[in-house]
């Protein structure tokens, strides 16, 4: 499991919300760029940046702030989401430089433009299912649906999806622990990468997430910007794992 810090975007900064809320944003950084170059001095192997100006209208009006970001932050992958909800979207972004893409309420209401985006470009295409009781939440998390989101998973799996980031929305922004149960059926329900997201507060939470054996990542974003999270510490204690895995691996072997 590897440990991705978020960059939210609105308005060109960097904010979180609660909840997904669009009325409760708090500004953590006016200089999104900077921000990106910090984490990757911390070790960061991949962030995660969603525009939520275009998650809540469609259209992506960040472009420029992310665009700087790619120019700025060049050793690491970015993946993006938010508004992406057409083929034009995903070809400016992939032509910026952004290694994978996030798709979310398009893969709900546009299951076409899904499978030709995943068949186009395998392996670059992840999909977002954010949920709430286990029912999958769309349009900024503004509705939520009857569709069950294990089920969804299963569905985008078979239509070539190359991971899911899962978030619960009752959670994020919260710093309330992130939901291990749900986060765990998750990763159980697909054969396809599975990065949590929602809720992680402190260090034990990341802990207590290794303990789930097929998840492929954690997002975090309020913890580090507010200071209860250490990125610095989370990824130390990631890399440990793996390496303890590793050598315990190697010891059986012999």
């Amino acid at each position: 499991m590897i440990v991705i810090p978020a960059i939210d975007l609105k308005d060109g900064r960097c904010v979180r919300l609660l909840q997904g809320k669009r009325d409760t944003v708090t500004t953590y950084s006016d200089d999104p760029v900077a921000t990106a170059r910090l984490w990757e001095s911390y070790g960061a192997k991949l962030l995660h940046i969603v525009d939520l100006d275009g998650a809540f209208s469609g259209d992506q009006k960040n472009l420029n702030a992310i665009i700087k970001i790619r120019q700025s932050v060049k050793k690491i992958p970015l993946q993006v989401g938010g508004g992406i909800r057409n083929i034009g979207n995903i070809l400016r972004l992939f032509s910026a430089g952004i290694d994978r893409v996030i798709i979310g309420t398009a893969a709900i209401e546009d299951p076409e433009f899904v499978t030709y985006s995943c068949s186009k470009y395998p392996g670059r295409v992840l999909i977002g299912i954010d949920a709430k009781d286990g029912k999958v939440a769309i349009r900024g998390w503004e509705e939520i649906t009857s569709l069950d989101a294990s089920e969804l998973a299963r569905r985008l799996e078979i239509l070539g999806a190359a991971g899911i980031i899962y978030t619960d929305i009752a959670r994020d922004g919260m710093l309330s622990g992130p939901n291990i149960k749900a986060i765990g059926e998750m990763a159980e329900s697909v054969n396809i990468p599975v990065i949590a997201s929602g809720g992680v507060s402190s260090i034990e939470d990341i802990k207590n997430l290794l303990n789930i054996k097929k998840l492929w990542g954690v997002i975090t974003g309020k913890a580090i910007y507010s200071g209860a999270l250490s990125l610095r510490e989370a990824l130390r204690v990631t890399q440990t794992h793996v390496e303890s895995k590793v050598e315990a691996k190697r010891s059986f072997d012999s």
